[in-house]
């Protein structure tokens, strides 16, 4: 063995003790995701909003039932239904919930992500995470998104179940006319579910832009349901049916195409591209602002 082989073997060695700073970088992108999802769901305020989205099929189910007159054909879509086929309870909650409770619930966390560490003075340190602002930004929009994608879960859940409880449950008779099992008719909801997950996404990067904004927490919460409803208000409006097919939820509803023996997957990709349009739109946006923002005050 030659001289020169302890020195080779001593560099080899403090090149493998080096510390990495992309690994160390992932490790504490990691850390901070974990905490940012820990604080969205452990906060009682987030809690209570699950809870309250929980009871809405509930509510809804149990006052079919009592009422045993759910074939009137009044109130919201499939509500008729639910007699027939408790699995149509999670169709109904979720056609309720998505004009306020839904929004609500998304506004009041993704509004809070940034302005509520401002507003509590934290934000600045959390920047000392070993992390990018980038990257930061990324962790609080994916602990909003998945809030948005627990609401939506609690009321398919509970829902379900509430219907499963209440309503006898079997062949699902599509909005086509068509009856299909009901292993299908679960695989449909489930998509259904999801497609209301990714309709809400927008407006989660809508209200991450503007916490990005402001200080004042309750101000970009009331700001970002502002937003959603000008942009029901305005679908509802036939004077400016050209904005519609670009509007925020102009395609939210479009989930009953999973209703149908053929959906109109050309209908679904466009509601889908519309919500990554906002998303790219407004995550610039929030880029944008956030990264170039001072906090060190």
């Amino acid at each position: 063995m030659s001289l020169a082989d302890p020195t080779v073997d001593t560099i080899s060695d403090h090149d493998l003790a080096r510390p990495d700073p992309g690994r160390r970088g992932r490790s504490g992108f990691g850390r901070l995701l974990r905490s940012e999802v820990r604080l969205v769901f452990g906060r009682r305020r987030n809690q209570i909003l699950l809870t309250v989205l929980g009871l809405v099929p509930l509510i809804i189910g149990t006052a079919v039932r009592l009422s045993n007159d759910g074939g009137s054909g009044d109130g919201p879509p499939f509500l008729n239904q639910i007699t027939d086929n408790g699995l149509f309870l999670v169709f109904t909650a979720l056609v309720v919930s998505l004009p306020l409770f839904l929004p609500l619930a998304v506004a009041i966390v993704s509004g809070d992500a940034l302005a509520g560490e401002a507003n509590l003075g934290t934000l600045r340190y959390l920047l000392t995470v070993p992390v990018s602002r980038s990257r930061l930004l990324v962790a609080k929009w994916l602990g909003s998104a998945a809030f948005a994608a627990s609401a939506v879960g609690t009321v398919v859940l509970v829902g379900l179940v509430t219907g499963i409880a209440l309503f006898p449950v079997g062949r699902v008779t599509l909005l086509s006319g068509t009856s299909v099992a009901l292993s299908e008719g679960l695989v449909r909801g489930v998509g259904v579910g999801c497609l209301v997950v990714i309709s809400l996404l927008g407006l989660v990067t809508i209200g991450l832009f503007v916490s990005s904004l402001t200080e004042v927490p309750v101000a970009a919460m009331a700001t970002t349901v502002v937003i959603a409803v000008i942009s029901a208000v305005l679908d509802g409006l036939p004077q400016v049916k050209v904005l519609h097919p670009y509007l925020l939820t102009h395609h939210w509803y479009d989930f009953d195409q999973l209703l149908r023996l053929s959906p109109d997957t050309g209908l679904l990709l466009t509601g889908v591209g519309v919500q990554l349009a906002y998303i790219a739109i407004f995550g610039a946006a929030a880029w944008s602002r956030f990264t170039t923002a001072d906090v060190s005050a």
